[in-house]
Order: C-alpha cells, then structure tokens, then sequence
C-alpha cells in the first residue's frame, strides 16, 4: 500500500514541534495592562535571556516581520500570516531594561501605565522607573543593594502626585523580609526619596486600590502560616488630607476566609472575591453614608470559581464595563468562560468564545467597552485577545507564538474524571499521541509521561502548548493531572491536600497513570512522571513510595521538607504548615515524607534539572538527593544550569532540558529519538533496566505515612 505510514516504535517519532522551534519562537504572556485605546502584555522572551519586555499592541499590523518572533520553523511547521499579523506590537523601554519584580520570587504587578506614562519595576535593580513617552526611563526608588527592596502592585494616586505599591525590603541581621504598603513620591525633582511606610504590622499586602474619588484606599493583607489562597482580610480606610490612612476598618476575610482581587466600581462601591461559601464568589460592599460600616452582598452565588490562587501580584478576573455591567471571568469542570454579570439582577451571560483558559498571571483588564486579556484553547496558543463587550466579538491581538503547526500533529485534551484512593474523584487532561507520519507496531501501547503541577495549589488547563505536543508527536501519551489540591474545583478540593502532600498528590497522579493503563491507553512498563517545583517533588515521592513509574524527571524540586521549611523564601516559608503540619513540632512527619529519607527505596531511573540561582527550591535539594541516589547506585542524571532560577527562561537551557529528558526516556523504555541530542553523563547508567514489553500493571509499593 503506497499510503502505508512507516512503523515505529512510540518515541522514536520525527516530529516538526522541535526544542529549538519552542524556545526561539515563542513567548511567555506576564501582566495585562489597559491605558485609554492603548494595550499592554509584558513578554518573557528565552531568546533574550528571559528579558520581561512591556509591548504596546497596536491595532494594525505594520509590513515586514512581526517583532518579538523567534527565528526559525522546522519541516511541517510555517509561519501564519494571521498570527504573523497579530504579532505586532512596539516594545516600549530600552532592551538594557527587564520589567520584573521580584516580591515574593513569584513577582507579577510589576507595572502600571497611564497616559502613556510607565511605571514599572526593573529586574536588574529592583527600582522603580517612571518612563514618560520618548523619554528616558527615570528612578523613583533610591539605589540600594540589588534586590534589598523590591516593588510590586502599583495604584496611582495622581491628586496626590504619588504612587503606592507593596514593598519587600530585605535588611542585614532580619530573620525575614518586612513587607509594607507604601507611597513613591512623583514630584517635580524626580531625586529618587526613600518611598513613605502607609500601612506596616502584617506579614503580606497585596491589592492596593484607591476609590475613584481618591478618598478611601483598599487593601489586603495575611499573616504567617497562611497563603492567600487559605486567608486574607481585605481593609478600608479613610484617606486623609496629608496623604496618611485614617480609621482602617477590616471589610471581610480572615484566617479562613481567602479574598480576592479588591475593586471599586465607578459607583464608589467595593467589589471583591471571597470563598465563604467554598467558592470564589463575586461580593459588594456599600459603605452606610458617612461612615466605614457597610453591608456585604453576594453578586452571582454559584459554585464556580471566580477567583484564583494569588501567587503573583496584580492578578484580575473581573472589571466594569461603561453601562455597569461586571464583565468576569469564572472557572468550571476546568474550563474559563468569560461572561457580563447584571449587578442588579445577578444574570450572568457568558460570552460565546472559543477560549477555555485564562492566564492568571495575565489577568482580565476591562475599559469602558472592550476587554483584554490573555487566553487559549486546546486548538490555540496562549494569546493576547480583545473583546468587544457590546458585539461579542473577540480579535486576537498578539499570540505567544507566530508558529502553525499543522493539526495531524498535534493531541487534542480529553478531560478525563478518575477514582482515586478514599472514593474520591481527581481530574486531569489526557493526551493521545499524534503525529501524522507515523504509525506504531501491532499491538504496542505508548509510553505515558504523567505530569504533576508545581504550586501544589495551583493548576493546569487545556491551552495548547508546544511542550505537551513535543512528546505526543513523538509517540507519548501524556497526563496533565489536576491533584487534589489543585484549584478550580472549589475549597474543598483544594483543602484535600492539608496535611496530606505527598500522598494525595501522588495518590491521583498513580490512580491516573493506572486508570489510562486499565483503559489500554499506556504501556504500564512504560509509565514516567514529571514535575516542576511542588511538582518535582510528587514526582521523587510516587518513586520512593510507590512502585508504578519506572523513570521520573524532577526540575527543581524538593527532596528534604525540612530543608525548605528552613531555607526557603518569606512567602512560602510557613506554606507547609498546612500542607504537612507545623514544623518543628510536626518533624517526624517531616522525615517521614521526604524523599531524601527514603532514597533506599528509589529503584527506578530519575534525571534532575536544576538552576543554581534558585531562591525558592537552593540547589541542594536536587544535589543532595542525586548523591543519594549515586551511592545506592541507581541510574541518575544530573543537570545544572548556572543564571537560572526557579523556572527556567533562557533559550539554551529550554531546549537541553526538552532534549535530555526525551533521550534519557529513550535509554530507560528502549527507543532512539530521532532527534540529534548532546550526550549527558547518567551515572549508574549500567544498571538502566532491560526495557521490557508490557507486562500487568505493577502492585504499589508501602505508601508514605498518612
């Protein structure tokens, strides 16, 4: 048969979504700015050394190349002329200059523009700039010691010539960072002032906002051990005629009650996200006149999520459109709608869009009568999209990558609900391989790479995403698994995971990888889990206590709880009193579910990915558990890259990571790749397993203590 597609063994597929096409030709969207007509996207470029470069989109697409497009296409990959088009934009600020904060390690809300004017904090210093059109970006903040004090969540306050954003300031002989509300003066003399503390005591702030009269500010703030998603408080107070706080007064929120995302409406009424009724639900509150007391009254009660896990600053899910409709963004089952809720009635109306994914870190922006902000859809990239709120009609502004790949390449997600340990039901997005020049012998089953989110509280959806269709168009299937904890379900599947990470987590990411093998859609001898961060430590804790993955890929993740409680950042550092109990008084259990105490159980294959500037995961983790795993003389892989940090940004370091894991399956399931891969050394490699055919599924091994 002439048409007959060449058999090959899964993995060994050519595929044209290259590591080099990844890294070089596409983006990662940060926040979402409006200012009048003009729109806003910061744009972390692997190209530029992970340079956060602010892009102002027009609305015409200039001739010639779209800026911002990486070099290159592979065979079977072109460029699209309507994405070609929608890339244009104009970078904004000088390429000496990175528009990145690092509050938290996690930044976000590193800018703010009006009337043209920027203002945005820069990554190599941790200044905060103002840069007026065709001018020279300008210092507000004094210098001090790279990354002593650092910027975020800007709210301008032009009556008063200021602006106010959260500090960080990191002092010599503290045991921790103190985070403050404070004021930046914008006067005539631009002479950089020490920027003026308006609200100090808590632990964390986030969200400033000033009422349209500018008379009353807004906040949240949260104290140790809780995360914002677990509880916050949102405050009023009075702003007074010297510029000072007056009478602040606590709204809502407390230690169990997470508030999201404060705003005032043109109306001068408060709006904001709480999760009282165990989702992330729409409020108002109406100050009584002449006072700071109020009512708090639901808008659109439903259980859905309206809100998200605030791990980066200047996150938004909502806004108000000219004729006072809240234009919102809400989550179900998975999947983000946008739609027009009637503050009156409380009707929601979702808007017809072909979008299923919205970017928290991008946020929703609103401006009178359009919308913007970053989307995708297993059919499309992450993409900078303008809404009409009056017509409905969305139009696609800028898109992560200016790269077509042809559809017979690429897995469309099935969202899939699976039983799990305790009768619970997990979810996650199942992907089949795909690649049309192929196909796989009688009878084989593909190779299964279960990927396990970072945060833990956070999640995944089903945008498309060329590092997903990099291994199912080389023949894997692949499992994006939405563990309990993870966030879209409601608080009480986010709660799943108190107490329990390290179980729950590795619970559902072994009933998926069993579930899919049970339904013939994975080789059970071929089943590898892989992670980022959180993510990685799932992955090193379903190799060490259970015996159903036969290799794992670890990037940067925990090996040693008691390490991260120790040595990790002020935002995350009491984050595990939840997760796992108090520490030091909880320390036994803290042992009990570390890999780095159980490398003796550890049979089965891992590489490990790791930046040494990493602040939130130090190096050690990785090179202490990759010791451990040498003695014992398990095959291990160890990869290092010196500038990077807790996720990887650069060009170079995107596409070895793609490559070696890729070749490192290869040693461990039997296949070649047929790309060219730089060798790697993997110690132990003598003892790789036999690769094997596929066998029944594999009994689990002693799972951690519970």
């Amino acid at each position: 048969m002439l048409n007959q597609k060449p058999i090959a063994p899964f993995g060994s597929w050519k595929s044209p979504i290259t590591p080099a096409l990844i890294a070089e030709s596409t983006v990662r969207f940060g926040e979402v700015l409006i200012d009048g007509e003009d729109s806003y996207v910061v744009e972390v470029r692997p190209w530029e050394a992970g340079r956060s470069v602010l892009v102002r989109i027009g609305r015409r697409a200039a001739p010639g190349a779209a800026p911002g497009a990486g070099p290159g296409a592979g065979p079977g990959a072109a460029p699209d002329a309507a994405a070609a088009a929608a890339l244009d934009g104009t970078d904004v600020l000088p390429a000496t200059f990175s528009v990145r904060t690092r509050a938290h390690e996690y930044g976000g809300g590193s800018a703010r523009v009006a009337d043209g004017v920027i203002y945005f904090a820069n990554d190599a210093d941790q200044r905060v700039y103002r840069a007026a059109p065709g001018s020279v970006p300008v210092p507000l903040t004094p210098p001090v010691p790279s990354g002593a004090c650092r910027y975020a969540d800007f709210e301008l306050d032009p009556g008063r010539r200021r602006l106010l954003g959260v500090r960080e300031e990191h002092r010599r002989g503290c045991s921790e960072p103190e985070n403050t509300l404070v004021a930046i003066d914008l006067g005539p003399a631009d002479d950089a002032r020490d920027p003026h503390p308006l609200v100090r005591g808590a632990d964390f702030y986030s969200s400033p906002c000033l009422s349209p009269d500018g008379r009353q500010l807004a906040w949240l703030s949260w104290n140790h051990p809780n995360m914002p998603w677990d509880g916050t408080e949102l405050w009023v107070a009075d702003v007074g005629g010297d510029g000072e706080l007056v009478q602040p007064t606590r709204i809502a929120g407390g230690v169990n009650e997470s508030i999201f995302q404060p705003a005032w409406s043109p109306a001068r009424d408060l709006h904001f996200v709480s999760d009282r009724t165990g989702w992330w639900n729409l409020y108002r509150w109406r100050p009584e006149s002449g006072g700071r007391k109020g009512s708090v009254e639901p808008l659109c009660s439903r259980s859905a999520e309206f809100g998200a896990p605030q791990w980066g600053f200047g996150m938004a899910t909502y806004g108000f459109a000219a004729d006072g409709r809240i234009i919102c963004a809400f989550t179900a089952s998975g999947a983000w709608r946008i739609a027009a809720l009637d503050p009156r009635t409380g009707g929601l109306v979702p808007y017809e869009l072909p979008f299923t994914t919205l970017s928290m870190f991008g946020g929703l922006r609103v401006e009178s009568r359009r919308a913007v902000f970053v989307a995708g859809s297993p059919t499309q990239p992450e993409s900078l999209v303008e809404l009409d709120l009056d017509r409905g009609i969305a139009q696609v502004l800028r898109r992560s990558t200016g790269i077509r790949i042809g559809p017979e390449y690429l897995s469309t997600p099935e969202p899939i609900a699976f039983p799990t340990a305790g009768g619970e039901i997990a979810h996650a997005f199942y992907y089949p391989p795909a690649n049309r020049d192929y196909q796989a012998p009688t009878g084989a089953r593909p190779p299964l790479l279960v990927l396990s989110h970072g945060g833990p509280t956070s999640a995944v959806g089903s945008a498309l995403d060329l590092r997903i269709q990099f291994w199912t168009s080389r023949g894997f299937a692949v499992a994006n698994v939405n563990y309990g904890g993870s966030t879209g379900y409601g608080r009480a599947y986010r709660e799943r995971l108190e107490g329990q990470w390290g179980v729950v987590d590795v619970d559902d990411c072994t009933a998926c990888a069993q579930a899919l093998v049970a339904r013939g859609a994975a080789d059970s001898a071929q089943l590898a889990i892989a992670g980022g961060s959180a993510g990685g430590y799932t992955v090193l804790c379903a190799l060490a206590f259970r015996d159903v993955f036969r290799a794992g890929a670890s990037h940067y993740g925990v090996s040693d709880l008691e390490t991260l409680a120790r040595d990790t950042h002020k935002f995350e550092s009491r984050y595990l009193d939840r997760l796992v109990g108090p520490y030091p008084a909880a320390r036994e259990l803290y042992r009990e579910r570390s890999p780095i105490h159980a490398a003796d159980r550890i049979r089965r294959p891992v590489i490990f990915f790791q930046g040494l500037e990493d602040p939130v995961v130090l190096p050690n983790q990785a090179e202490t558990m990759v010791d451990a795993l040498r003695q014992r003389r398990v095959p291990v892989a160890y990869l290092a890259f010196p500038g990077e940090q807790h996720g990887f940004r650069r060009a170079e370091t995107i596409v070895r990571v793609l490559e070696a894991e890729l070749a490192f399956y290869g040693r461990v399931f039997g296949f070649t790749p047929a790309d060219p891969i730089a060798p790697f050394p993997i110690d132990n490699e003598a003892n790789l397993p036999a690769p094997t055919g596929s066998p029944a599924g594999s009994a689990a091994a002693t799972p951690p203590p519970r």
